[in-house]
């Protein structure tokens, strides 16, 4: 599996309108520079995300690719909610809107704090892998406390989590106890929103159904995926800082990706792309040279400075 793979969010909703010709063009460009995962959600479009990767997949089936949904937002955030029944409702119909006999990997899309240590709903997920519903599943989290919980359990295959140069809390326990326990890492919101891209300014704007405009203060979902839950002010402070350390001939975006495949213990990063020309930059970011320590050391200087007041209590 390639070290790039693609977050399908946007495809679906909340990143501005993408249409259906735009969205069957990113997925083929991103599989032909070499992207053998994607990562949606069956609450993404409440379910347009997965629906338009299924139809990709009708004439892709034989190149390999990894599809990972998540599950579990389309209900009230209840550890209530997490049951059996609920979870074989759930995975049906993901497996019917992306086409497929049984999903790659499944994973709970950030529930609440309570279902990390409740052993019936990993009973249960078990149930789905026996059933041959799933092949694997793993948890996406909000907060390195839950990543620790979740990388503890046996049957977690991967724990997905925001990583990235305004990110950087997880490197310290998370990232060592994934390795040791054999529990692959899913990087998302690499770009921090689209932040780290270098492009925006303090006059850009975003689309009223875009949650970089409704959710900058966690109005619809913990604000953490939005800008990294750093201040759109200060954010741009430490791009500043940033953009001067981007290896020559490389992208801001492309230097951001390789910063967190650079990071020990890290099995893919999931960039989203609006156009196939974003999707073959960013597959391409894997070919750069590894960053050198001067560099990396002085991204822990920005974020040291600017950021872990913001995010490192917090998340």
């Amino acid at each position: 599996m390639g070290v790039v793979g693609l977050g399908a969010w946007q495809l679906g909703a909340d990143w501005g309108k993408v249409d259906e010709k735009d969205a069957q063009a990113v997925l083929a460009a991103a599989v032909d520079e070499g992207v053998s995962f994607i990562d949606t959600a069956d609450v993404y479009g409440d379910g347009r995300s997965e629906q338009l990767i299924g139809r990709f997949l009708k004439s892709h089936a034989s190149d390999g690719i990894t599809v990972a949904t998540k599950m579990g937002r389309r209900v009230p955030q209840d550890p209530a909610e997490y049951t059996l029944e609920n979870f074989r409702a759930w995975t049906d119909r993901s497996r019917a809107n992306l086409g497929v006999d049984r999903l790659d990997l499944v994973q709970l899309h950030c529930p609440p704090t309570a279902v990390y240590s409740d052993d019936a709903v990993f009973d249960a997920l078990d149930t789905l892998v026996a059933e041959e519903r799933i092949a694997a599943y793993g948890v996406s989290v909000e907060t390195r406390a839950e990543a620790l919980t979740a990388i503890a359990r046996p049957g977690v295959a991967s724990v997905q989590l925001i990583l990235n140069m305004l990110r950087l809390g997880p490197l310290e326990e998370v990232l060592p106890a994934a390795r040791k326990a054999g529990v692959g890492i899913i990087a998302r919101v690499p770009l921090a929103s689209g932040l780290l891209s270098g492009r925006y300014d303090a006059h850009t704007t975003f689309a009223p159904d875009d949650h970089r405009t409704y959710n900058r203060h966690g109005e619809a979902f913990d604000v953490g995926e939005t800008f990294s839950g750093v201040p759109y002010d200060v954010g741009l402070q430490a791009v500043r800082r940033l953009a001067p350390l981007t290896p020559d001939g490389a992208s801001m975006a492309q230097f951001a990706l390789r910063w967190i495949i650079d990071q020990p213990g890290v099995s893919v990063v999931i960039p989203g792309a609006r156009s196939p020309e974003q999707a073959r930059a960013n597959a391409d970011a894997a070919g750069l040279a590894p960053l050198t320590p001067p560099i990396l050391s002085a991204v822990r200087d920005v974020y040291e400075d600017l950021i872990a007041a913001e995010v490192a209590d917090r998340w």
